[in-house]
């Protein structure tokens, strides 16, 4: 994996430790959790472009090898919440280290608490491969309703290089 990138101004890394107090998640009615395939890369894109400022770093046929190429993909790390229409309304896209790379709820599909499920399902995926905690990057401005959800969820600052 490459180094990380040096954090930008008020960016933070959080941690959770997994231990037995987590609990599971609870979806929202009309909301499904399902693993990914390859046929899912290009909504997952459209998906980070839409809710990221920075969009999903690059046009999908830069980024998509760049993501499906890297050693910290495993597709079995990338949750996607599918709504009652079949549309992705959110995603986690976590890499192999215990990181979670992308966390992205659809504009249209936040307040219902889909965000803090994808989180609790993803600590305990990691939790069952042994992973003692899992880490994220967020920014303290540009992100602040994120950072009081994994305040709640308990994570807590740790040092840039973890």
């Amino acid at each position: 994996m490459p180094e990380p990138r040096p954090p930008a101004p008020d960016d933070i890394r959080l941690r959770k430790i997994l231990d037995d107090t987590l609990l599971p998640p609870r979806w929202p009615e009309g909301f499904v959790m399902r693993g990914f395939a390859a046929a899912d890369a290009l909504p997952l894109h459209a998906l980070l472009t839409e809710v990221f400022d920075d969009g999903a770093d690059g046009p999908f046929e830069e980024w998509w090898p760049r993501i499906s190429d890297d050693a910290e993909f495993d597709p079995a790390l990338c949750f996607l919440v599918i709504d009652g229409k079949g549309r992705l309304a959110a995603a986690a896209l976590c890499w192999a280290t215990a990181f979670v790379k992308d966390l992205a709820v659809h504009p249209e599909a936040r307040g219902l608490g889909i965000g803090e499920a994808l989180m609790r399902h993803a600590f305990l995926a990691f939790r069952d491969r042994g992973a003692p905690h899992v880490d994220l990057k967020t920014n303290t401005v540009e992100n602040a309703a994120a950072v009081r959800l994994y305040e709640r969820l308990g994570m807590i600052p740790v040092a840039w290089e973890g």
